[in-house]
């Protein structure tokens, strides 16, 4: 029971038995994905890709969400990317290149605390990183930085990170399906939400 003089505070979560409302997503803009996420997209938080190889459409699969933020006038912020963006790709995808940033520390701590920077920040709508080897503790500082800003990060990780528990809010496995096109994506966790696998056709890019 909660203290007389504690309630009625718009800062207190009450319990009231329902659950408390989720926070809206980004439309990831793929038929059939959002009405499987709890958010009704992306979440804005902490979200890990694993793809089972470089390139297979982990970058396209994002591409429709980033679009929409950069038309909303937020920036993305890139860390630690293996390859400079390809520009007339995400041009192709509507992208608006002159709300990107790319950020390439030569230190590892230095790219942390780049993407933790970026993700508190209000002009950033997502920070896309790839931190390497990374420990439990600083997934929770990139979690809690996400959470701050209303930031959506996506990491991107190599698959034996699997086998390690994360604070992600949603981890997604990605392997290449037989179609053109096509890739299968395998939900690792989603919290409050689903896990299995969806096929999925990625959007065109040049």
């Amino acid at each position: 029971m909660i203290p007389e003089a504690l309630q009625g505070r718009a800062d207190l979560y009450q319990g009231s038995g329902a659950a408390a409302p989720v926070a809206a997503g980004i439309p990831t803009g793929i038929r059939g994905l959002d009405e499987r996420l709890p958010w009704g997209g992306w979440p804005r938080a902490l979200t890990e890709i694993l793809p089972e190889g470089e390139g297979i459409g982990e970058l396209r699969l994002l591409l429709p969400a980033l679009s929409a933020l950069t038309r909303e006038g937020k920036w993305l912020a890139w860390v630690n990317p293996p390859h400079v963006p390809y520009a007339p790709a995400l041009s192709a995808g509507n992208v608006d290149l002159a709300r990107m940033m790319l950020v390439q520390p030569d230190d590892p701590l230095e790219a942390l605390w780049a993407a933790e920077e970026a993700l508190r920040s209000p002009v950033c709508g997502a920070v896309l990183f790839w931190p390497g080897r990374i420990d439990d503790k600083q997934l929770r500082r990139l979690q809690r930085a996400a959470e701050a800003g209303g930031t959506w990060a996506v990491l991107f990780r190599e698959p034996e990170a699997a086998r390690s528990p994360s604070p992600a809010r949603l981890r997604l496995r990605l392997r290449l399906s037989a179609t053109a096109d096509g890739l299968n994506l395998h939900v690792l966790k989603c919290l409050g939400g689903w896990t299995g696998t969806l096929r999925l056709t990625l959007p065109n890019a040049a």
